[in-house]
């Protein structure tokens, strides 16, 4: 499967209670709220990057399946990593005691971080 595309937030659930978890101060978290961000994704073999376009910030992490990488979070901290693909349609990563599984169906990307009992759903389609 090609994840390659821009693919734009569609709906979140649970983003204030999680970016409180990762300690991200309360007025950057009503800042990035209602963003529709915007991600694009070039994807070639095992080599992907993903910018991550927001009203007032571009995120790019480049990263390949199964090597460690460094990667940005959305705080802007930086944080080494691995990447590993599931079955055929998913990107898992695990850093500071978060999980970050992004999985691809059709035009639609679903991310989920998981810390402790905390989860963050972000759905995105493709335009």
């Amino acid at each position: 499967m090609n994840f390659s595309g821009k693919y734009q937030v569609q709906s979140q659930e649970n983003l204030e209670a999680f970016m409180k978890a990762v300690g991200m101060p309360d007025d950057l978290i009503q800042k990035v709220k209602d963003i529709k961000a915007v991600s694009e994704i070039v994807h070639n073999g095992n080599h992907f990057k993903f910018t991550i376009i927001t009203d007032s910030k571009v995120i790019q992490n480049e990263f390949t399946l199964g090597e460690e990488c460094e990667l940005e979070f959305l705080t802007g901290e930086k944080f080494k990593a691995v990447v590993q693909l599931e079955g055929e349609n998913k990107l898992v990563t695990t850093f500071k005691g978060i999980k970050s599984v992004t999985e691809f169906n059709g035009d639609t990307a679903t991310s989920t971080m998981t810390l402790g009992d905390i989860a963050f759903k972000l759905i995105s389609k493709r335009i």
